[in-house]
C-alpha cells in the first residue's frame, strides 16, 4: 500500500528529521503540499533550514510530539523500536514507515528513476547525473547524500518524469526502492555490521539489479570481481564500464591530468572513440564516475553536448575533497573518506595537490569497520606526511573496547615509521596543528563523522 501519495498530501511526522537523506524528503514533501512535522534530539544548519519552510520541529523524544491528526510517521535506522514517538504512533494505528520504505513510495510517482549504488562514489556519481539531466533540460528531481551546490542542497524537487536518487545497500535499504535505471560502481566488503561477510552483501546488490524492469537499464563497473554473477538474472540490458579496462563496453582512455588532478580523456565505445570529457574534480575515482556516468546519459538519449557540459560544471559536493579554505597560507581540504579505499583515492588525489608537506587528521568511523580494516586503514593513511589520529566516532555502535585510534597510531609508526599522533580532544589536535602546519603546506580532514569540525574551527568558520 502507497501511504506517500502526491495526489492526496497528508501529514507526515519525521522522527530524525535532522538527517541528511530524512531532511531532503521532508523538504521534498512539504513542497508537495504536505503537513510536515518532526523532531529530532537537536538544532542544527538543517533543522533550522527546514522552520525556515515552515516544518515544526520539536527537539527532544516524547509521546506527545506525533501530532494529534497524523497520516504517517517515518522513521531513520537509529531509531529503535521502544522509542517514544514510534511506539505512541504504532499505539494509535497510525502507519509508521522507514526511511527507505518512504523513499519507495516516493519513487513510484517518477516515470524514471536513476538509482546509484555501490560501495564507493554514490554522492559523487548521484551528483553528476543530476547536472547531465539538468543541463539536458529534464528537469530532475533529485535525492544526494551530501550538500550539492548546483541544486541548494541535498534535494531538487524537479518533474515528475525523471529522479535521480542515491541508493544505499546498508540494512538492504534499497532493497525496498523502484529503480527503473540503474549504476552500480563497485563492491568490496562494507558495512560489515550489517552483511555477514562480502557474499551477502553482493547478494544483495544481486537482488537490487533484479527489481529493473525489463525496459530498464543497469550501468557497471566492469572492476567489480564476477560482476557477471550480479546480472545474470537481470531483465534489462546491461552495460560495462570502466576507467581503463578496454574490455567495458565503455572506457577512458588518453586520460591525463591537470596540475590540480582533475582529469580528461577520450570515452571510447567498444574500441571506437566518442568524444572528450574534462572534470572539474580530482582523482582516477572520478573518471571512473564519470564513465559510467556517460554511459548511462547516451543510452537514455542524452545529446554528447550535455553530457560534456553537465560533467564539467561538476565542482564536487560537500565533504567529497571540499576546499574549505586557507589559513596561514596551509590549504583546509575536507572529505567524507572512510573506508580504506576511498582514503587511499583521497590521499592520492592530494599527493598530486599543490603541497609541501601532506597532513591528514582521521576520525575512524565505527569500531566494527575499524577492527575489521585496522590493516588497511593504516595502509592507506601511510600516504600522508604526518598523520594525526581523533577517537573513533561511535556513531550506532557501542565501545568493544579492543580498538582504539592509540593502536592505529601506534601500529602505523611501528610499521611505516610515519610521524603520527594521537590526541582525545579536537582542541589538543587544533592546537597541534596550529603550531606546527607550515604555509605551503596541505591539510586533509578526513572521515565520516564531525572531523570537519577541525579545518572549520582552524579556518574561524
Amino acid at each position: 500500500m502507497k501511504y506517500i501519495d502526491f495526489s492526496r498530501p497528508g501529514r507526515v511526522h519525521f522522527i530524525g528529521i535532522g538527517g541528511i537523506s530524512m531532511s531532503g524528503f521532508a523538504e521534498l514533501l512539504k513542497n508537495k503540499g504536505f503537513t510536515v512535522t518532526g523532531s529530532d534530539a537537536h538544532s542544527s544548519k538543517i533543522t533550522e533550514r527546514l522552520e525556515t519552510l515552515g516544518i515544526n520541529i520539536v527537539y527532544s523524544n516524547k509521546a506527545e510530539n506525533i501530532p494529534a491528526e497524523c497520516d504517517a510517521v517515518v522513521y531513520t535506522a537509529a531509531v529503535h523500536s521502544d522509542n517514544p514517538e514510534l511506539v505512541e504512533a504504532k499505539k494509535r494505528g497510525i502507519p509508521c514507515l522507514d526511511r527507505a520504505e518512504m523513499v519507495g513510495d516516493i519513487m513510484l510517482h517518477y516515470k524514471r528513476n536513476f538509482s546509484v549504488a555501490g560501495t564507493h562514489g554514490k554522492t559523487t556519481t548521484t551528483s553528476m547525473m543530476s547536472l547531465v539531466l539538468l543541463q539536458a533540460g529534464l528537469d530532475p528531481t533529485v535525492s544526494v547524500g551530501g550538500v550539492l551546490d548546483a541544486i541548494g542542497g541535498n534535494v531538487r524537487d524537479g518533474g515528475l518524469d525523471n529522479m535521480v536518487i542515491e541508493s544505499c545497500e546498508y540494512t538492504d535499504s534499497f532493497l525496498k526502492f523502484h529503480p527503473t535505471h540503474a549504476i552500480i560502481t563497485n563492491i568490496e566488503a562494507e558495512h560489515l555490521d550489517y552483511f555477514k561477510n562480502l557474499e551477502t552483501e553482493r547478494a544483495s546488490f544481486r537482488t537490487f539489479a533484479e527489481l529493473l524492469p525489463e525496459t530498464g537499464l543497469l550501468v557497471i563497473g566492469k572492476e567489480i570481481p564476477d560482476h557477471e554473477a550480479l546480472f545474470s538474472t537481470v531483465k534489462c540490458p546491461v552495460i560495462t564500464y570502466s576507467n581503463h579496462d578496454t574490455s567495458a563496453d565503455y572506457y577512458a582512455a588518453d586520460t591525463v591530468y591537470d596540475d590540480y588532478d582533475c582529469g580528461s580523456f577520450t570515452l571510447m565505445h567498444k574500441g571506437e572513440p566518442l568524444f572528450k570529457i574534462t572534470l572539474s574534480v580530482p582523482g582516477e575515482h572520478n573518471v571512473a564516475n564519470a564513465t559510467g556516468v556517460c554511459a548511462m546519459g547516451l543510452n537514455c538519449g542524452i545529446d554528447e553536448k550535455d553530457i560534456q557540459e553537465g560533467l564539467k560544471s561538476f565542482k564536487g559536493t560537500e565533504r567529497r575533497f571540499e576546499k574549505k579554505g586557507v589559513f596561514g597560507g596551509v590549504t583546509v581540504i575536507d572529505d567524507y573518506a572512510h573506508h580504506p579505499t576511498e582514503m587511499k583515492a583521497t590521499l592520492n588525489a592530494a599527493l598530486k595537490y599543490p603541497h609541501k608537506t601532506l597532513w591528514c587528521v582521521f576520525q575512524p568511523h565505527t569500531y566494527s569497520r575499524t577492527i575489521t580494516f585496522r590493516n588497511e586503514i593504516c595502509e592507506a593513511l601511510s600516504l600522508s606526511d604526518k598523520i594525526i589520529l581523533t577517537d573513533i566516532y561511535a556513531a550506532r555502535e557501542s565501545d568493544p573496547g579492543t580498538i582504539s585510534s592509540k593502536m592505529l597510531a601506534d601500529d602505523i609508526k611501528a610499521k611505516y615509521g610515519k610521524d603520527v599522533y594521537y590526541f582525545s580532544s579536537f582542541d589538543e589536535a587544533e592546537n597541534f596543528l596550529l603550531v606546527n602546519c607550515q604555509e605551503g603546506d596541505l591539510l586533509i580532514t578526513m572521515g565520516a563523522g564531525n572531523v570537519v569540525k577541525i579545518g572549520e574551527n582552524l579556518l574561524g568558520m
